[in-house]
């Protein structure tokens, strides 16, 4: 085999390694579950059906991916390897192969429809947003968020972050909290410019747009500690308004639900000046 042959199949076989230990690792080992972690290079660890599904699809396709190019390249080596000037001298004047034409029409075509179908099932389970056992407001602001709990009085609170608590930049002073195993919809919407409300371990990220009710959904499906943030460059402190998320049993929710009517029913929200966050 020649240096370019050599060359190429070297570089398969670290390619193939690579995603083999991604495809191995990146749905199994988590530092901490709901959080991102040093040097995370997969992605974060399920706590939702949506998230299932997402995990499930990202492997789908790489698994895909991989088979496509380490089929293409073998297509590679096997032209300069057989046909090149020195092995093959006469070359064929063959035109026309009806049978390969054939061929690489139709097996695009079923793998693009391979990856539409769940790709749209996918869609879908994003987008269906099933009957809620719990609806949440979520309002984006200059650089915090706000929850309000229509369903269980309607009190408010602001979630800024905190300065003082773990993990860095996630950590905030109010927190949303949801029962666990529970449909939770979630409006969203903004009162100065675009912010989007994330939650990567349940797979959710839409816009909050000044003047409009966005809406989506999660059914958390462990208890725990839940991070994202504003993934809308929003202005100079976008870094600084994270979204937390407690997920706890039945029993401790409507024992929270009792607290927070108490502690937000007069307004008792954090204020802006008390907890902003760092400026720049």
């Amino acid at each position: 085999m020649g240096r370019v042959g050599r060359h190429l199949l070297g570089m398969a076989t670290i390619a193939l390694v690579a995603t083999g230990i991604t495809l191995m690792t990146g749905g199994a080992a988590f530092a901490e579950l709901g959080q991102p972690e040093p040097w995370e290079w997969h992605l974060q660890g399920s706590g939702s059906p949506v998230m299932d599904n997402i995990v499930w699809f990202h492997n789908f396709l790489s698994v895909l991916i991989i088979v496509i190019t380490l089929f293409v390249l073998a297509l590679l080596v096997t032209v300069v390897m057989k046909f090149n000037a020195k092995s093959n001298p006469v070359p064929s004047r063959t035109t026309h192969n009806t049978l390969i034409e054939v061929v690489w029409t139709l097996v695009p075509v079923l793998i693009l429809v391979g990856i539409a179908v769940p790709s749209f099932r996918l869609l879908f389970l994003e987008l269906d947003v099933p009957k809620a056992d719990l609806t949440v407001k979520a309002t984006g602001k200059q650089w915090y968020w706000s929850y309000a709990y229509p369903d269980n009085g309607k009190f408010e609170f602001d979630s800024l972050m905190a300065q003082d608590k773990q993990p860095r930049l996630l950590g905030v002073d109010n927190e949303m909290v949801v029962p666990v195993n529970k449909v939770i919809r979630v409006q969203v919407t903004g009162t100065d410019v675009i912010h989007a409300f994330a939650l990567p371990a349940f797979g959710v990220k839409i816009d909050a747009i000044p003047g409009r009710l966005n809406e989506t959904w999660f059914k958390a499906t462990k208890t725990g500690m839940f991070y994202g943030q504003c993934s809308e460059l929003c202005g100079k402190d976008h870094a600084f308004m994270p979204i937390a998320i407690r997920v706890v049993n039945d029993q401790e929710f409507a024992s929270w639900v009792e607290s927070a009517k108490k502690k937000y029913a007069s307004g008792g929200t954090s204020t802006f000046a008390s907890a902003a966050g760092p400026t720049q």
